[in-house]
């Protein structure tokens, strides 16, 4: 498919649009469902609202890349989405299972990963087809841009509407936004050129399909960076609560909100000077950011690291798909991304669990937790300091 000289395209800005809708459906839930768990006796198990939802999105990788560069980008984009609007739906049910209600939560998140799993790989692989290579770190910053808007504004109006309306209307809400991102893909055109309908034996993974050696480099930086990640959608909540903030969506507004600006200068920066750089001091905020949550006392202080953690995670998110997509062949770009996503999953998953663990529900514990983080981000700083020119870095 030709790409035109400008990413600013009706495909591209729909693209967007979707991107938007599609995570605040789903990030507008994680403010509320520690205390939703908590209200069906599970308290304990917070740990798990991430990590399961991470673990499928992981697991699911493997074959979102190989069908979207078999079957299609954009019916793998509308997969992803139609899990969301299913599970919506589905929340509501689960304290009928009674005494099986943290148990039934659970699964549903575990169903729920499968949106992540397929929407992010199919979109960047369509936007890596329609605009110019020299500007795919920008493309990719606006798109990610788009995402960080639907994550910012999901949470507080979530924590709002469950508030004001309980939480019912929360959940049918993420529903539907997760139509209307739906609806958005069915106007779109599909970009794989060479397609093959949908057939069981696609599901047929192999050892290829999970790893693409060639992103190596992009998908170690995204594991290491994205235990932040883990860490502060795990704990937040919690720590909000402990601050007495009353909206608990309110820090995921702030650090949200502050990646908006930074993400598409970070993409044309790393467009002119490489992506090894602009990666190596997001490690290095992402690191002060873990630091200063660590030894926060005051809802300001707060605040103030979740602004840094927001401007660290708008630099590094564009910049690592940018490498990836530039590491990886145009054949192979569904199976390269998935690798990278895997390893943010993985990432994710294994934080949220960590966190939990040494968190431990006890509010002077959120100090190691933290600390424990930022010694990943430290170590993704070192690696970052090797020379990666051969690699396009």
């Amino acid at each position: 498919m030709e790409q035109p000289r400008t990413i600013y395209t009706p495909a591209f800005f729909l693209l967007c649009l979707s991107a938007f809708l599609f995570y605040a459906s789903f990030n507008m839930l994680i403010p509320e469902l520690p205390g939703y768990l908590t209200s069906l006796g599970g308290a304990e198990y917070k740990g798990y609202i991430i990590s399961l939802f991470t673990l499928t999105a992981g697991l699911s990788r493997p074959f979102s890349g190989r069908l979207t560069d078999t079957v299609g980008r954009v019916p793998v984009m509308a997969f992803g989405s139609l899990v969301c609007f299913v599970c919506g739906f589905l929340y509501p049910l689960v304290p009928l299972a009674a005494a099986h209600g943290v148990a039934a939560l659970l699964l549903l998140r575990l169903v729920h990963g499968f949106s992540t799993g397929f929407k992010p790989t199919g979109t960047s692989a369509y936007v890596a087809d329609i605009v110019p290579d020299e500007r795919r770190g920008e493309a990719m910053g606006v798109l990610g841009l788009s995402g960080s808007v639907g994550m910012a504004f999901g949470p507080a109006i979530g924590s709002w509407l469950t508030s004001a309306f309980g939480l019912n209307p929360l959940f049918y809400t993420s529903s539907a936004l997760a139509l209307l991102s739906i609806i958005i893909l069915l106007n779109m055109k599909e970009t794989l050129a060479k397609r093959v309908p949908f057939r069981w034996k696609l599901l047929r993974i192999s050892r290829r399909d999970v790893f693409e050696p060639a992103v190596l480099a992009p998908s170690l930086v995204t594991f290491l960076n994205s235990f932040s990640f883990g860490a502060v959608i795990t704990l937040a909540p919690d720590f909000s609560e402990a601050l007495n903030m009353g909206n608990k969506g309110l820090f995921f507004t702030v650090f949200t909100v502050s990646s908006l600006a930074i993400r598409f200068l970070a993409g044309k920066v790393s467009d002119q000077y490489g992506r090894r750089p602009v990666l190596r001091v997001a490690s290095l905020i992402i690191t002060a950011s873990m630091i200063l949550l660590a030894f926060s006392t005051s809802t300001l202080s707060f605040l103030l690291g979740g602004v840094l953690f927001g401007i660290s995670t708008g630099m590094y998110s564009p910049t690592a798909q940018a490498w990836t997509v530039d590491l990886s062949h145009s054949g192979n770009r569904g199976r390269a991304l998935a690798t990278m996503y895997i390893a943010m999953e993985a990432g994710i998953g294994l934080s949220a669990y960590l966190s939990a663990t040494l968190y431990d529900n006890k509010t002077e514990r959120f100090p190691l937790a933290f600390l424990v983080t930022a010694a990943f981000s430290a170590i993704s700083f070192l690696f970052l300091l090797k020379d990666w020119r051969k690699d396009n870095g």
